[in-house]
């Protein structure tokens, strides 16, 4: 964060002084858990359903707080008060940023991918200059302002997720910290229940480059023909990145070896380069490219960058994260959320991984998808037969279509059990598994996360 005086950040978020001296110095982070509080930071009060952040307001001065943005005073506590703690966040990154002239914003959104593209970009920009992209999903309008606090003034790159839960969200976002950059990774079905169509989620997901000025950069995933189409929206500089003919960053003769992990020649307006992936999943030959045309962009040579990419490693936890257990079974954990694509990638990465061994599917519920819940799940599960997974573990009764439609595909060879809940299907798990095994367990946040905390716990170091 940048410093400000209490009295500067006062006026910035429309507050009251109240107990606190004008004159001192916010140095630190803002933070909303007081337990991450430093010396020199800001603690912001919430008032949650079952803990109010007010009731932590003495113990983040004792721990070095400046002072205490809430919305109530607190005794002996020298405080900012505001109507909106949100609303105060925001308007505070927005002051910080626009503080921060020399700062380059690279906005990151789509369906699925996001998080992974972001990291990546994040670990490519670092080569370049001080960078600033936090691991984790930090893209609504808590964790995104939150963010933006991490910015300072040696900061040179800040790399921000952007969600949506329906139109105007991306907007509100791109208004709190104007991109520069902005990429789109791709338009799926993820949170369809809010907005109704995918024209709709491709219609929000386009705000990201409708904000970019005209001297910016769109960077498009030219193998989606609903973010191809997003060039017409924005005034700014546009790459195509992907596998297609016409993709000015490209990938060209992708393979895959036997941890799912690809090799693939880089062809860039300047040459042709071969880079060899160290993370699991086809998919993720688009989001390196994607990282790519950022660095690119930034100034990260294309010798240099080829190198990198091979370098590139997992930062968010649950995504496509692969170890292998001392009993000779090999686990991919991408359980941190679920929608039908990132289900499908996954699904094609475990059929990579274990051409030449059992292939084990658990697959729990995936959430927001409206009406077409029940065709989401049925479209996994037909996939599951499709690739001839040996053995599928559904986990819940709302997750069944996925059974349902594997186990009425008469190409599939395998094997289905609908188990009831996460301890079931862990107790399968621990009596079926045998070594040489490959499991993915995927699903939205928490439906699988005890399953695959157990197979972790049961043994295990990272691959």
């Amino acid at each position: 964060m940048i410093p400000l005086t209490l009295a500067e950040l006062a006026a910035a978020v429309d507050g009251r002084l109240v107990g606190a001296d004008g004159t001192a110095t916010v140095t630190g982070t803002a933070e909303y858990d007081s337990r991450k509080i430093g010396p020199g930071g800001l603690f912001v009060a919430f008032v949650g359903a079952k803990v109010d952040g007010h009731d932590y307001a003495a113990r983040a001065v004792e721990a070095g707080a400046v002072a205490v943005l809430g919305t109530r005073e607190v005794p002996g506590v020298p405080m900012i008060v505001v109507a909106d703690p949100l609303t105060a966040i925001a308007a505070l990154a927005r002051v910080s940023v626009r503080r921060l002239p020399d700062l380059t914003v690279v906005g990151v959104t789509g369906s699925s991918g996001k998080t992974s593209t972001k990291d990546l970009i994040g670990q490519l920009l670092a080569r370049v200059g001080p960078t600033v992209s936090p691991p984790g999903s930090l893209n609504n309008e808590l964790g995104h302002p939150h963010t933006v606090l991490r910015a300072g003034l040696q900061t040179r790159f800040l790399v921000l997720e952007k969600g949506a839960r329906g139109p105007g969200h991306i907007s509100y976002l791109c208004g709190i910290a104007p991109p520069t950059v902005g990429v789109v990774v791709n338009v799926g079905v993820a949170h369809i229940g809010e907005f109704g169509s995918v024209e709709g989620i491709a219609a929000a997901k386009g705000e990201l480059v409708e904000a970019l000025p005209a001297d910016g950069l769109a960077v498009l995933n030219a193998d989606d023909p609903l973010v191809r189409a997003m060039a017409s929206r924005t005034s700014a500089r546009v790459v195509l990145v992907g596998e297609a003919a016409d993709a000015d960053v490209r990938a060209e003769d992708v393979t895959l070896d036997e941890r799912g992990r690809a090799a693939y020649t880089l062809v860039t307006p300047d040459g042709r380069y071969p880079v060899r992936l160290g993370l699991s999943g086809r998919h993720q030959v688009g989001n390196s490219l994607a990282a790519a045309a950022v660095a690119r962009a930034a100034g990260l040579p294309d010798a240099e960058l080829a190198a990198a990419l091979g370098e590139l490693r997992l930062v968010s936890t649950r995504r496509m994260d692969v170890f292998d257990r001392p009993d000779g079974v090999t686990v991919v954990d991408d359980s941190y959320n679920a929608n039908p694509a990132s289900t499908s990638a996954a699904l094609r990465a475990l059929a990579a991984m274990g051409k030449d061994r059992r292939t084990v599917a658990v697959l729990g519920f995936m959430a927001e998808l409206g009406e077409q819940e029940r065709s989401g799940h049925e479209q996994v599960g037909r996939l599951v037969a499709e690739l001839q997974v040996d053995r599928l573990y559904v986990v819940g009764g709302s997750a069944a279509p996925i059974h349902e439609a594997a186990t009425a595909d008469q190409r599939w060879g395998g094997e289905s059990v609908l188990v009831a809940d996460q301890e079931a299907a862990v107790g399968r798990l621990r009596d079926e598994l045998r070594a040489g095994d490959v499991v993915l367990v995927k699903g939205s946040r928490y439906q699988t996360w005890d399953v695959v905390d157990a197979l972790r716990v049961t043994g295990g170091a990272p691959a």
